[in-house]
């Protein structure tokens, strides 16, 4: 773990959910990039390639293919997202560590969960890891009204909503360019990431959101 900067006990906490919170890279991400080629092809007339090829261009340049869809070819996000979030056997492809409960339970403050991903995804993702209790407020793509990370639309939306000053927040994401935009926002934030970097929009980095209560310990003195 990187040494962290310096933080004050958090008065509310941001927390991303994939890749953040549980661990999308093995099962979950490589079955959602094959629904979205798939639904690609089928909506768009592409072949795989070039569906493939697509999806990654938009996500690239817009941070989420949605933005290049409706930008581009008018797609409906409530469509796109409900056929593209199918799971043939979720339960069997999260995965979250065990002590991720104790760790919410232990950090102090509100939390909110704040994805890019689609609700009906996000509840069930909550409902299997048993987190739903510990988040005060979810926002979802559709709450943002489709205007996800890293754009700051979403973050604004989600302040005003919520009557937040982002000085009083922490954001805690495994995606830099998410971190950079509440960086400039105000927000304290933590990198859950295995890298050695420190950018300097980065106050603290953790290998895993269970090392957060350590951390504040570490650092403010208590918890």
């Amino acid at each position: 773990m990187v040494p962290p900067s310096p933080l004050r006990p958090a008065k509310v906490w941001l927390f991303d959910l994939d890749n953040t919170l549980h661990n999308a890279s093995p099962h979950i991400f490589p079955h959602i990039n094959a629904s979205m080629t798939a639904y690609m092809q089928q909506h768009l007339g592409l072949d795989e390639s070039e569906a493939n090829r697509l999806r990654q261009h938009y996500w690239e340049r817009y941070g989420a293919t949605l933005l290049g869809l409706i930008r581009h070819h008018g797609t409906d996000p409530h469509h796109f997202l409900w056929h593209t979030h199918q799971f043939p056997d979720l339960a069997r492809m999260v995965v979250v560590e065990k002590q991720l409960k104790s760790a919410l339970e232990r950090l102090p403050g509100r939390k909110v969960l704040f994805s890019n991903a689609p609700r009906h995804y996000t509840d069930a993702i909550l409902d299997l890891t048993g987190i739903a209790p510990y988040f005060d407020a979810v926002y979802t793509v559709e709450r943002l009204r489709f205007q996800p990370k890293p754009m700051m639309g979403g973050f604004v939306r989600l302040l005003r909503s919520e009557r937040l000053d982002p000085r009083r927040c922490i954001m805690v994401e495994d995606s830099l360019a998410n971190l950079r935009t509440a960086k400039r926002l105000g927000m304290r934030t933590v990198w859950v990431s295995a890298s050695s970097r420190q950018p300097p929009y980065v106050d603290a980095t953790v290998r895993s959101a269970c090392d957060l209560p350590r951390i504040m310990a570490g650092a403010a003195g208590r918890l």
